[in-house]
């Protein structure tokens, strides 16, 4: 695959009279756009899912938690041009746990790939509720798009924010109030 796309690549470059065979600077370039492509943006459509072992929730927790914030990155499906930012998670857990460090790796699975925003955090909360079936799920994500910042109105301070909420979260409005404030507090303490 990474040969198919490094060909494609260089026909694209040179379609755009890109002198790859001249520049220094370029002529490698086919082939680290494949490798990126395929082993670092759009991997979470090449590798499988990162193995996330979820434990019985012996203590019956059921007070939230969040996570965050976890950095995430994609490419807009529309341009290919990057979406970067950050996403928290609140859960209220369920029956089963998984480790902190899940969470990001889960994220990280799902945001690398082409995407809109507004459908990468709907799948990213599929995907935790899959894995640990808790009982309040909300997800948060504040992200810069770069299709934004590169042409249009090259608006360079402008980011979207967009959140999903499932289980007690969209039925307790105390729940859901707790867990935009708990992520309110990281966020402006991360902020000074």
């Amino acid at each position: 695959m990474e040969k198919e796309v490094s060909v494609r690549i260089k026909d694209l470059l040179k379609s755009l009279v890109i002198d790859i065979d001249n520049d220094h600077n370029t002529r490698e370039t086919p082939e680290r756009v494949a490798r990126i492509y395929i082993n670092e943006v759009f991997k979470g459509r090449y590798h499988k899912q990162p193995k996330v072992t979820s434990f019985p929730n012996v203590k019956h927790l059921d007070e939230i938690y969040t996570v965050g914030p976890i950095c995430v990155r994609s490419a807009c499906s529309h341009h290919f041009v990057p979406i970067m930012g950050n996403c928290w998670i609140g859960i209220k857990p369920g029956a089963r746990v998984i480790g902190l460090s899940k969470f990001s790796r889960v994220a990280d699975w799902v945001f690398s790939r082409p995407h809109i925003q507004e459908e990468a955090v709907m799948i990213l909360a599929d995907e935790i509720e899959k894995l640990c079936e808790p009982q309040g799920l909300g997800i948060i994500i504040k992200a810069d798009h770069y299709c934004m910042k590169l042409r249009g109105v090259k608006e360079s301070q402008c980011s979207m924010v967009n959140s999903v909420v499932r289980g007690d979260f969209r039925h307790d409005s105390s729940l859901k109030q707790e867990f935009f404030e708990l992520v309110r507090q990281q966020e402006t303490a991360l902020s000074r």
